[in-house]
Order: structure tokens, then sequence, then C-alpha cells
């Protein structure tokens, strides 16, 4: 059943902890509540829904990022990584600098590698790009082949198979017999095409984004899903992402597709540092903490039956804010990261490496029990 009738924040709950499917009318309704008591109830049912539909434990990953090259061919307007070729502070690692981030991660007890990079146009081999990601995939799994290799974003796929002539559905296969183990569900932004006409006017367009996380699932390539937020998004913007994410689980639900979206993250804009052209039309600092633990919450109401593990971003909220998100939804703390550029480059505050430790503390400090798991939510 889909909740239709917005009379009431309790009345929609109610509906809501039945099992029924909020309708976009009423997440959009919950999004525009400013009554506290109102909030108070709509965190409260998301953490009960956190708590039927995964349990209390919290969980976390222990992964590295690798940011193969700064260096891109595109100007989003939130973007503070990017550089042309020659810019200072432009680089493109070579493959002893990835085998030497890699083995570092393995020894620190890394289970994942995460790796995207920007749409550098000399990164090819014999004039193909593809040939060149699948080298970086073979930098790393030839000599840890244990490794989950989640690498590649929608928009490097559509950029290899632009550059090579190739469908989304061959350069998919090859990286994944290659050692790809799934896809980051990143580039999503706001899959609003009027949103995205601001933000990322150089990026494919929502249906080209859902086409190749579909075409993932069909090979057998999981996914995750996120969205930015915090900008200049509307809250029935926010609303029209979360439905065209669920629809796209329930597509693979439906067909039984070997694979599916296994998380969604929420993250927030940071514009302390992104182009002074968004940050003047956003005019406001971000994150705002507030808004985004409310549409924490209506992401797990929207979301949970389909998309259950659900995760701050403590790089863009810090660690005390990734803590208080625990308590409206989120069931998972992410990752250690050990290094992460293009968010401290827009002015995130998080930080660039969080030691495990650090994570189970702030798990313990709401009483909650923590376990390490692996990309696919198998506990470690």
């Amino acid at each position: 059943m889909i909740v239709e009738n917005i009379g009431s924040v309790d009345g929609i709950l109610r509906q809501v902890s039945r099992g029924d499917d909020l309708s976009p009318a009423a997440g959009v309704f919950l999004l525009q509540q400013t009554d506290a008591a109102a909030i108070a109830t709509i965190q409260a049912t998301a953490d009960q829904l956190r708590k039927q539909q995964v349990g209390d434990t919290v969980t976390y990953v222990i992964n590295r990022n690798i940011n193969f090259t700064n260096i891109c061919e595109q100007h989003c307007s939130f973007c503070a990584f990017r550089r042309d070729s020659g810019d200072d502070g432009s680089y493109w690692l070579d493959w002893q600098k990835i085998r030497d981030k890699t083995a570092d991660a393995v020894n620190k007890g890394a289970t994942e590698i995460c790796m995207q990079g920007g749409l550098n146009l000399a990164a090819k081999i014999n004039g193909q790009s593809l040939p060149y990601y699948l080298r970086l995939v073979a930098t790393i799994k030839e000599e840890f082949p244990q490794l989950h290799l989640h690498a590649f974003s929608p928009q490097e796929v559509q950029f290899i198979a632009r550059e090579d002539g190739l469908t989304y559905a061959t350069v998919l296969k090859a990286l994944q017999n290659a050692g790809v183990d799934s896809l980051p569900g990143t580039a999503a932004e706001v899959l609003d095409d009027q949103v995205r006409r601001v933000l990322c006017p150089e990026k494919i367009n929502t249906a080209t984004w859902l086409e190749i996380i579909s075409t993932a699932h069909q090979l057998g390539l999981p996914t995750t899903s996120t969205m930015l937020c915090g900008h200049i998004e509307t809250p029935e913007q926010q609303i029209t992402h979360l439905e065209k994410l669920r629809s796209l689980q329930q597509t693979a639900i439906h067909h039984q597709y070997p694979a599916r979206i296994t998380e969604f993250i929420l993250l927030p804009f940071v514009g302390q540092e992104a182009p002074k052209s968004l940050r003047n039309r956003v005019g406001r600092n971000q994150p705002e903490l507030e808004k985004t633990l409310l549409l924490t919450a209506v992401a797990r109401i929207y979301l949970g039956k389909y998309i259950p593990n659900h995760q701050p971003s403590w790089v863009k909220l810090g660690i005390t804010g990734a803590t208080t998100a625990l308590e409206w939804g989120c069931n998972d703390i992410g990752g250690t990261l050990m290094e992460e550029h293009i968010t401290t480059m827009a002015g995130a505050l998080g930080g660039t490496c969080m030691e495990v430790e650090t994570l189970q503390g702030a798990i313990a400090s709401l009483g909650r029990p923590y376990q390490q798991r692996d990309t696919l939510y198998r506990t470690i």
C-alpha cells in the first residue's frame, strides 16, 4: 500500500508503521515540517524502522579511498577537487603509487579499496580508455585478489563508453571480468535534470545514471546509492531522487536481478571552498545538521524496506554529527577511508582518515553494539 492521504504527520507515520510505503506527496509533507514535536515523531519512527529492518548493531568497514587523478574535463559547480592538466595541484598517480597505497591499506586491515578519479582525457593506453581502467584494476587485483574493489561511478563508465565507442554493458562487463566487485553510486548528485543543469551541466543526465546502475544490477554488479543535498534543491526534488532510487531497487527485486543497491548515503553539500558561483547561490553555511537529520529520517522511512542500509558521512558532518545520525535512521557509520581529498578540499572539517577505535567509540557512546562488515554488509 502507498500512503496517499496527507492528513497529519501522526496519521502518515501510523500507516508507515503498518508497513505502507510513503507516496511522494507524503514524503514532501514530512520534509516540510518545522514543528519540533512533529520532527521528533519523524525521528522516532525512522529510528524504530531502522531497528525493525536491520537491528541495533551499527556496522563499519575498513577501507581506503584512492582518487587516482584530479585532472578532469568537467567543471561541476560544487567541486573544489578537479584541476586542468598542468595546474598547480594537479596529479595523476603512477602504477607504483597505487600499489603502495593499496599495500599500506592491506597492512592496516582494509577489506575494500574505493577507487574513483577525474575524467582525464589523457588516461588512455594505445589511444583507448578501457585498457587504462583495466590496468588500474589489475594493478590492485593481481597483487591483492582478496580485496573488494569498489570502483568507477556511472559517470566514469559513461566516459569510457563515450571515448571508446562502446556500450555501457560492454564496459561494465569488462571491468567486472577484470576484478571490479561493485560500483559506487556517486555522480548521482540530485536525480533531477533541472538541478543537474546548474550543479553539473556536463555530467550524465538522470536517465543515463539510472540506466548504468540498472545495467550493473543485471550483470551482477552491486552498487551503492547517494544524494548530494543541502544546496539549491527543493524538498520536492529530494523526494523525486528518493522515488527514483526506490523504483530502481523495486525493479531489481521484481526482475530478480543478481545484484541490487546495497546502501544509501546522504552527502550534505560542503561549500566553503566550492566555486564562488554556487556558494553565492546557496547563500548559507553548509552543512545544516538539522535539515540533514530530517532528510536522513525521511530517507529511512521512504527507502528502508527496499534499501535497508543507511550511512551518514562523517567527513561532511564530523564524527559527532554522524553519530547523531545513527539516532535518525542510520545503521552504519561508514569506513575508515584512510585518505579523503574531494570533500576535504571543499572545506569539510571532518578529517581525511578515521581510526577504527574512533568509529567504535562513537557507536558505543550510544549504547549500541558495533560490528565490522565487508562492502556487501556481511559481518567480519
